[in-house]
């Protein structure tokens, strides 16, 4: 099986595609002074943006995990996001409360798609 890495870094990369399978790494928000929402959405054009690079779209995600720093900020935070899924293809989802990386990191979404 091929493996190919998309943005990688010192410690991870920030996709990787194996076979048709398409792994991202927990994406945050590159403007940390957004509010969960602008961080939501920023993070969503992200996982866009990498799954075009890997030769797919947001219909083919089959899994998604959602980390919130303040698990009462969930209806902002789905709010963007139900704007955003794929209404036919809704992945799995989990959504949960974590202590993240960095004080102003609101939220943090990981993805896994699949090709075809």
């Amino acid at each position: 099986m091929d493996i190919r890495r998309i943005d990688p870094g010192p410690y991870l990369s920030s996709a990787v595609v194996a076979g048709d399978f398409i792994f991202l790494a927990g994406l945050v928000a590159d403007d940390l002074a957004a509010d969960v929402a602008g961080q939501t959405a920023q993070i969503l054009r992200k996982i866009d943006h990498y799954l075009k690079e890997a030769g797919c779209d947001k219909s083919r995600i089959v899994t998604a995990q959602i980390w919130l720093r303040d698990i009462a900020k969930w209806a902002k935070m789905n709010e963007i996001w139900k704007g955003w899924v794929d209404k036919n293809n809704p992945p799995a989802r989990a959504a949960v409360e974590a202590r993240l990386a960095g004080e102003r990191i609101l939220v943090e979404i990981m993805v896994t798609a699949v090709r075809k």
